[in-house]
C-alpha cells in the first residue's frame, strides 16, 4: 500500500510518534526484564528474599502492565498516529491532544506500576489499577479517541485504509470495555468495591480480560500488521476484500467469545457454551487475516533471505495462525478441563504474545525508526538478525516448556489410583514442573537479551541523526 502523497517536512506530527516509540522500547525492557524476575521466582523462591514489594503476587501485574500497556500500548499509539496522518494526508487533529495522550498514559503506567508493588489493587486480572488511575486512564483514552476518529474525519483522501478501521474499533472497543469492567464504588483513595458481585462479578472481569486480547492485543496489532507488512515487503495487501471481512467478522465474534474463560465455574452452561462456539468461530477470520498477510508476500519471497524487519513480520503471522488456532481448541470444554488453570495456559497466551504481538512491534518499529529520525537505514541489520534468532528461540523455549508442563500438569490432577484416590499431591505436580519453570526463565533471557539488543540499536540509530542527518526531508524519506 503507498502512503498518500509527499508532504514537507513540518505537514505531519512525528514528534509525538517518536516519543511514543522510544518509550515503548523502555517499557519493553523493563516490562520483559521483571517477567524473567517473576519467572526465575517460580523457579527458585528464594530470589525475592521474603520482599513482599518484589514477591510474584505483586511484580506479576507490573509485568503485564509494562508489557502489554507499556510496550505494547506505546507501540499502538506511535504506529497508529503515524498511519493514519500518513494514509490521510493530514496532521494529528491536535499537536496539544496528542502530546496530552503521551504524557498522560506515561503516568498511568507509573502508578499502575506503584500500586501494584505497594499493594493496591482491584485484583482484576490486567485491570488491577485502582479508581484514580482508572479515571485518569479514562480521560486520555477518550482524548486519544477524539484525536485519532477526529484526523480520520478530516481526511484528503475520501477511503480509509484498513488499517486505520482496525485502530479505530480498538479504541472504541477498550474505552467501553475499561469503564464497564472498572466500575466500583471508592471508600478511600486506594480502595474501591465493584458493583459487581458473584458470577456476574467474574463474567464482566472475563468479558473485559478476552476483549483486552481481543481488541487491545489483537484487533489494534492487526492495523498494525495491514500497514506494515506491505509496506516493508514493497507490495500491495494480497487481497483488500479479504481484509473487510477479516475486519467485520472478527469485531463481530470476539465480544462474545469471554465466558470461555469460565467453563466448569458457576457460570450458567449455556453462557459458557456460547464463548466457546464464538471462539471457534473466530478461527476463520483470524486464519484469513494470517493468509492475508502471509500471502502479500507473493512475488517477493526472496527478501526473507536478506530482510530481518520483514522476517519478524512474517514470523509473527504464523504465531498468530498457531495461537488463533490453539485458542478456539482449547475452548472446547473437554480440552478446557483438562488445561484450565495449568501452564498450558500461560504458554497460549504467550504464544500469543510473544510470538504474534512483540514480533509484529519489533518489526514495525524497525521499519519506522530511520522513517522517523531520517537514517534511511537502522544503525546495524546484522543486530536485528541476532534479534530475530533471540526473540524466535526464546519464544519456542517459553511455550514448548509451558506446553509439557501444563498438559503434564493436567494429566497429574486427575490421576486417580487402584481405591479412587487422587495418586498425586499438589505438591507433587509443582515438584515435576520445576525443570520446565526453570526452561521458562531461561527462554525470557533469550526474549530480554534480544530486546535489550533492540534498545542499544534504535538508539545509536537515533544518534547517527544527530550527528549525521541523511540527505532529504522526513517525508520524502518516509513516503
Amino acid at each position: 500500500m503507498a502512503s498518500v502523497g509527499v508532504a514537507s517536512a513540518g505537514q505531519y506530527n512525528y514528534d509525538v510518534v517518536r516519543k511514543f516509540t522510544i518509550l515503548a522500547l523502555i517499557w519493553g525492557a523493563v516490562g520483559m526484564l521483571v517477567g524473567v524476575i517473576i519467572a526465575s521466582e517460580l523457579a527458585w523462591p528464594v530470589i525475592n528474599m521474603d520482599l513482599p514489594w518484589i514477591t510474584f503476587g505483586r511484580l506479576r501485574p507490573v509485568h503485564t502492565g509494562a508489557v502489554i500497556f507499556g510496550f505494547g500500548g506505546c507501540a499502538l499509539f506511535a504506529t497508529s498516529y503515524y498511519v493514519v496522518q500518513r494514509t490521510c494526508g493530514v496532521r494529528l487533529l491536535s499537536d496539544g491532544m496528542a502530546s496530552f495522550t503521551f504524557w498522560g498514559y506515561q503516568l498511568c503506567i507509573v502508578l499502575a506500576a506503584l500500586g501494584d508493588v505497594l499493594g493496591f489493587s482491584q485484583g482484576r486480572e490486567y485491570a488491577e489499577m485502582e479508581w484514580p488511575t482508572d479515571l485518569l486512564i479514562a480521560v486520555v483514552w477518550v482524548t486519544y479517541a477524539i484525536v485519532f476518529i477526529g484526523t480520520v474525519f478530516k481526511r484528503k483522501q475520501p477511503h480509509i485504509y484498513v488499517a486505520n478501521w482496525f485502530y479505530m474499533a480498538f479504541i472504541l472497543a477498550v474505552a467501553l470495555l475499561h469503564i464497564f469492567n472498572n466500575l466500583a464504588v471508592p471508600v478511600s483513595l486506594t480502595k474501591s468495591y465493584p458493583v459487581f458481585s458473584g458470577a456476574q462479578d467474574a463474567m464482566v472481569q472475563w468479558w473485559y480480560g478476552h476483549n483486552a486480547v481481543g481488541f487491545f492485543l489483537t484487533a489494534a496489532f492487526l492495523g498494525m500488521m495491514y500497514y506494515f507488512v506491505p509496506k516493508q515487503a514493497g507490495r500491495p495487501i494480497y487481497s483488500y476484500r479479504l481484509s473487510i471481512v477479516h475486519f467485520w467478522a472478527l469485531i463481530f465474534m470476539y465480544m462474545w467469545a469471554g465466558p470461555h474463560h469460565l467453563h466448569w465455574t458457576a457460570l450458567p452452561d449455556w453462557v459458557s457454551t456460547m464463548g466457546a462456539t464464538f471462539s471457534i468461530m473466530l478461527l476463520m477470520p483470524s486464519w484469513g487475516g494470517m493468509i492475508n498477510g502471509i500471502m502479500t508476500m507473493s512475488g517477493a519471497w526472496d527478501k526473507l533471505r536478506t530482510d530481518p524487519i520483514l522476517r519478524f513480520l512474517i514470523v509473527s503471522l504464523s504465531f498468530y495462525g498457531m495461537s488463533t488456532f490453539e485458542g478456539p481448541m482449547m475452548s472446547l470444554k473437554d480440552v478446557n478441563a483438562l488445561s484450565h488453570y495449568t501452564d498450558w495456559t500461560v504458554g497460549h497466551v504467550h504464544s500469543g504474545a510473544l510470538g504474534f504481538v512483540a514480533m509484529l512491534t519489533f518489526g514495525s518499529l524497525y521499519h519506522l525508526v530511520p522513517k522517523l529520525w531520517d537514517t534511511g537505514k537502522m544503525y546495524s541489520t546484522k543486530l536485528i538478525t541476532v534479534h530475530f534468532w533471540l526473540a524466535t528461540i526464546g519464544t519456542l523455549l517459553y511455550i514448548t516448556a509451558m506446553w509439557i508442563s501444563g498438559i503434564m500438569q493436567g494429566l497429574m490432577w486427575r490421576a486417580y489410583d487402584d481405591f479412587g484416590n487422587l495418586q498425586y499431591s499438589f505438591a507433587e505436580t509443582v515438584a515435576a514442573m520445576h525443570p520446565y519453570f526453570a526452561m521458562r526463565a531461561l527462554g525470557g533471557v533469550f526474549f530480554l537479551t534480544g530486546m535489550v539488543l533492540m534498545v542499544y540499536n534504535v538508539f545509536m540509530t537515533i544518534g547517527q541523526a544527530k550527528s549525521a542527518p541523511a540527505s532529504g526531508n522526513l517525508a520524502a524519506n518516509a513516503a
